[in-house]
């Protein structure tokens, strides 16, 4: 990465970087995920009204991306968080989550869950989610019990600063 400060945006999922990150995301969870427990979303899907999608940008290279779904007032969902297998570990990952813990901090929020896979893959995924407080759970929402599955949320209200959160 250069020296320009990371630009996070909401996107309108229109350019072909995002296109070809999603489809990225996409196969790699076809490959790693049955497909009654693969639960990522595709161009589509991503475009409903109760979702919010943003992506990172270090001028043109696109760094990742992470939506919001808002599952009601008070509850909100990590989706389609990823970022390029070539830009892995650069810090795009930890600022795009931030970016949207603070947006549902912001929304009024009271949790925010996610669901990800429970592969050796996702291990890092996991630690990421645990640096930030989220703690596993069960299913939420329209998920089931299931053994490819890990279930995480935050609880807002009760969490920590984020300065001492990302430690």
């Amino acid at each position: 990465m250069t020296s320009r400060p990371m630009k996070i945006e909401r996107d309108d999922l229109t350019r072909p970087e995002i296109h070809a990150l999603l489809e990225e995301h996409l196969a790699d969870m076809r490959a790693m995920s049955p497909p009654e427990s693969m639960h990522a979303l595709d161009l589509d899907r991503l475009r409903q009204p109760a979702i919010t999608f943003w992506s990172a940008w270090d001028g043109a290279t696109l760094l990742g991306c992470a939506a919001l779904l808002e599952i009601d007032r008070r509850h909100g969902e990590i989706k389609s968080m990823r970022t390029p297998t070539a830009r892995r570990r650069a810090g795009a990952g930890r600022a795009l989550l931030m970016h949207v813990i603070e947006t549902a901090r912001s929304r009024g929020y009271e949790r925010l869950s996610l669901e990800t896979g429970s592969m050796p893959a996702f291990f890092p995924a996991h630690r990421l989610y645990e640096s930030a407080g989220f703690v596993r759970t069960g299913p939420f929402g329209d998920y089931v019990e299931d053994p490819n599955s890990v279930f995480m949320t935050l609880a807002l209200e009760a969490s920590a600063p984020l300065a001492r959160a990302v430690r």
